[in-house]
């Protein structure tokens, strides 16, 4: 059977999407205030796009898509820092 990059992708995104909806899950049960359960499911998705970018650096060949990745990877931390 040949390689499908679609579905891959597909995999990858369904993969993506289930693992968020856990995070919202854990957020939401998660004892504390309505801003405290709303900062931890920010945290939890940052914590999940940086997982996936880092995924994708980690792939990445082409100079400028590196450059974009670590861009958006810094984005993602800064953003971090911010919440915590």
């Amino acid at each position: 059977m040949p390689w499908d990059g679609d579905d891959l992708a597909g995999e990858m995104e369904e993969n993506l999407e289930r693992q968020q909806a856990a995070a919202e899950a854990r957020a939401n049960k998660s004892p504390g205030s309505a801003e405290d359960r709303a900062r931890n499911a920010q945290l939890e998705s940052l914590r999940l796009s940086r997982s996936r970018i880092m995924g994708q650096l980690s792939r990445a060949t082409v100079p400028a898509h590196r450059t974009m990745l670590e861009r958006a990877l810094k984005a993602i931390d800064d953003q971090m820092i911010e919440q915590q």
